[in-house]
């Protein structure tokens, strides 16, 4: 049976499964690093104990959510060499180097100060220690620049060459990097990192509100995360809105199946709210719309045209239903976003911010939101650039690693029950601690002194004994 499937399918499924759970991490801990900065700026400027408190509490929430998305960003680059050789070849002197350069200056970056902003603050003191959270938070940033320059190349190739042996190679690094869509992808995920974080702190907050609402930490990070909310939201739809012009003009077959459009509108396209895209038949069936808002959202005129999948080589056209609906899903949930940052707005003006039992609900259920929206955001991203790995120019079917089924099906498998096993543990123990709340004194993730350093005994200590 296992020998029937196409290994392209399962090499595609065992990315898709992978990188579903790594990116949870990473958009979790960009946005928190720099929450993180925050706490420990305002207790330096404002000497309060709360923000002290707030940042022991969350750092130790940090170290485990950073941990797994390093253990699960490892595991990518070996499908590189494994599932996907072909790609891993071809585009090797393009992504390589984009790929060292986050090393070089992110993952250095953070390595490097990482250890002092978990175990350091007593140590080197509170403006040094500061340093370290601010180094390690611009170092997730970097890694975010580099990660999407690379994957926003793919989306948007530009700069480049293919020399004699099929291979791309860069010709203009600047052109490269700064690729047509990269600027408009960057912003959108920082965005949503930082969204994600405010959903999360803003549900803990929330949670420990609705059992006390007295409680001083509950107080101040629930009120910090929706004005993060009120703020960043709007600004989000905004650079959505200005990336799906970006993709109209770049990337029109990927717009195409986000709107089930499989016909063309000359006088005006119709936005399709909900509906059940048949890929067979070309159709959105059970199509419930709203004429010409497509062309008035993509074009800002209700008579503009829009071309359909119509005019696309039929072999070119992406999963329309799965990049339709998870679209819906990123764009639903966003909507939600801003319509709790609206609703803490008017309650907070209203006094009742912290008394608002069902603002805390409806900010709690918000919680897991903002991964949710990150997850069908990536979803709606790369199924619209199918067929192809490197946009328009090498296709995912001539990407793969000439693997049989069963060796690609068989460490899916083991990926699996891996994730799932250890994953699940970790995400219990995160929110065994958010289920605490932040008290009085507390302490950030705790710093015992080893017995011994590598390579040190402990001879002149119990010499040292001796002699006393």
């Amino acid at each position: 049976m296992i020998e029937a499937l196409d290994p392209v399918v399962l090499a595609r499924a065992q990315f898709a499964f992978t990188m579903s759970f790594h990116i949870i991490f990473p958009a979790f801990s960009i946005g928190l690093a720099s929450y993180l900065a925050v706490l420990e700026a305002l207790w330096l400027w404002t000497g309060r104990e709360v923000f002290i408190n707030l940042f022991n509490y969350w750092l130790k929430i940090f170290a485990i959510a950073f941990g797994m998305g390093v253990v699960s960003g490892i595991v990518m680059s070996y499908q590189f060499g494994t599932n996907w050789a072909v790609f891993s070849d071809k585009t090797g002197p393009v992504i390589g180097p984009l790929m060292a350069y986050e090393v070089l200056t992110a993952f250095f970056l953070e390595a490097g100060f990482l250890g002092v902003m978990l175990f350091g603050l007593k140590l080197v003191g509170p403006r040094l220690h500061f340093l370290a959270t601010l180094m390690v938070a611009i170092g997730t940033l970097i890694s975010a620049f580099w990660i999407l320059s690379a994957n926003s190349w793919m989306q948007t190739p530009a700069g480049h060459a293919v020399n004699e042996s099929g291979q791309f190679v860069a010709v203009d690094w600047f052109k490269l990097i700064f690729n047509p869509s990269f600027p408009y992808r960057l912003v959108h995920m920082v965005l949503a990192a930082y969204l994600t974080t405010s959903l999360v702190v803003g549900a803990v907050g929330a949670y420990h509100l609705l059992r006390n609402t007295r409680q001083p930490g509950a107080r101040m990070m629930f009120s910090m995360a929706m004005w993060m909310l009120t703020i960043v939201a709007p600004i989000q739809i905004l650079a959505g809105d200005a990336h799906g012009l970006n993709t109209l003009e770049h990337q029109p077959a990927k717009v195409m199946a986000m709107e089930g459009h499989y016909q063309s509108h000359p006088d005006g396209a119709p936005f399709i709210l909900f509906g059940l895209p048949d890929q067979d038949a070309a159709v959105v069936r059970y199509a419930l719309q709203i004429p010409k808002l497509s062309s008035l959202i993509l074009k800002h005129s209700l008579d503009a045209p829009l071309a359909g999948l119509d005019t696309v080589p039929r072999q070119d056209w992406p999963p329309v239903p799965v990049t339709f609906w998870s679209f819906r899903i990123m764009v639903g949930l966003g909507v939600l976003m801003a319509a709790l940052g609206a609703l803490s707005l008017w309650l907070r003006w209203r006094g009742r911010l912290h008394e608002s039992r069902p603002l805390h609900w409806f900010a709690l259920t918000m919680g897991p939101a903002g991964f949710i929206a990150v997850l069908a955001g990536w979803v709606t991203t790369e199924t619209g650039r199918q067929p192809f790995t490197v946009f328009g120019l090498l296709r995912t079917a001539e990407s793969v690693s000439p693997l049989a089924s069963p060796a690609v099906a068989s460490s899916l498998i083991a990926f699996v029950i891996v994730y799932f096993a250890v994953f699940f543990a970790g995400t219990v123990y995160i929110l065994r601690l958010m289920a605490q709340p932040p008290h009085h004194g507390e302490q950030g993730p705790p710093g015992e002194t080893p017995a011994r350093a590598a390579g040190i005994t402990p001879a002149p200590a119990i010499a040292t004994r001796r002699l006393g």
